[in-house]
């Protein structure tokens, strides 16, 4: 009797655990990933939308280089959100 009480919060407890958590924990394991295999020369998006170029790594954070004025900016390691793989259409291409 006991455990038919508890079996409908086991089964909510699993379910929330295979949708919410595990997702969670495999797109932080790519992330991490990603962060540890930055080299100079890749093109990276930081979480407040900057676009630029690798130009050297440090422990915890990286210079990038921010076009189109070639800044120069140091940022977070953990402030990347992702790197750019292929080439993005330029303008005139997309007319």
């Amino acid at each position: 009797m006991g455990w038919m009480s508890i079996a409908p919060l086991i089964f909510i407890l699993a379910i929330f655990y295979l949708l919410l958590i595990l997702p969670q924990q495999r797109r932080q394991k790519k992330w991490q990933q990603m962060l540890g295999e930055l080299k100079t020369g890749d093109k990276v998006v930081t979480t407040g939308g900057l676009h630029g170029t690798i130009i050297a790594l440090r422990d915890d954070y990286l210079h990038i280089r921010v076009p189109p004025d070639n800044l120069r900016l140091e940022v977070s390691r953990a402030s990347i959100s992702s790197v750019i793989t292929g080439e993005e259409p330029t303008k005139a291409a997309t007319k």
